[in-house]
């Protein structure tokens, strides 16, 4: 009996394809692309080396067939991972060329190293986005929750929640008026909803909630899509209107934390619509 399966099929090519681009994102931006904005930079090497290091570890896990001793669901983990990924890698494709290329007066190896990774980082996030086409469920296919349309809302609200804050943390931009800080508590009660929803799933404890899973999502996405609704209409009045503004001008992270916060809004709101459907349709 051979310990090591090697099975030759679409999803491994890309798993493969996506781990060795992340591999040489990483590579070039950590070796030789002179990065001086640590923090930015810091982040991007981040993305590129947490996507690498779990695909290898799903790609190892497959490859010696050990899913049924893995801790957690297989059929909601690698998908999970995928969704996180290629959040990371496009956020990451975003960032570094912003960063590290627009507007640099950098010339040689360092713009090349720079190129070199935003494209491969591109190229990774194109994967990823590969991956989760080919590992979601399709219409009547019994999979995880983590592979149906809520599950990867759900994934997509909590990393929009970390944007926001990133951004709302430096400079701090929430404690100048009751009516923000009602915001930013909107943010965490939910990201911390969303992701408890998540960590169940891929650790399999639905079941130890007091109550029915499906209705637990049921009422919490009524909840933070009614919590979502008021954020979106006090945070760009309380930040932007000049009765409540602490300087003349709004920042750009200001306005994108506006964008986000209206953004996410929209993703409970079809998690609540999808949700509702799965519930009350299939019942």
């Amino acid at each position: 009996m051979p310990l090591i399966v090697l099975p030759t099929s679409q999803l491994l090519w890309v798993r493969v394809a996506a781990l060795l681009f992340t591999c040489v994102a990483f590579s070039v931006a950590s070796h030789g692309a002179s990065l001086y904005y640590r923090g930015m930079a810091d982040w991007c090497i981040f993305c590129w080396a947490f996507s690498f290091a779990c695909t290898l570890l799903v790609l190892l896990v497959e490859l010696f067939g050990l899913q049924t001793r893995a801790l957690v669901s297989w059929t909601n983990f690698p998908i999970t991972i995928a969704c996180y990924a290629s959040l990371l890698c496009l956020s990451a494709s975003v960032i570094f060329p912003l960063f590290f290329l627009k507007d640099q007066r950098t010339t040689g190896d360092a713009r090349d190293y720079r190129i070199a990774a935003t494209v491969f980082s591109c190229l990774a996030a194109v994967a990823y986005m590969g991956e989760v086409s080919l590992t979601k469920a399709r219409p009547g296919e019994v999979a995880g929750y983590m592979a149906t349309a809520p599950g990867l809302l759900k994934v997509c609200q909590t990393f929009v929640a970390c944007i926001i804050f990133i951004l709302v943390s430096d400079p701090v931009s929430y404690n100048h008026h009751a009516a923000v800080k009602w915001c930013m508590a909107v943010y965490c009660i939910c990201f911390i909803l969303s992701m408890a929803v998540v960590v169940l799933c891929v650790g399999e404890w639905t079941g130890c909630l007091p109550i029915p899973f499906s209705k637990f999502l049921s009422a919490y996405g009524l909840l933070a899509v009614i919590m979502y609704l008021t954020a979106t209409i006090i945070w760009p009045v309380f930040q932007f209107d000049r009765q409540y503004q602490r300087s003349s001008q709004a920042s750009s992270k200001l306005i994108t934390v506006a964008v986000l916060t209206a953004l996410n809004f929209l993703l409970y709101l079809a998690d609540l619509a999808y949700t509702a459907r799965l519930v009350f349709v299939s019942a």
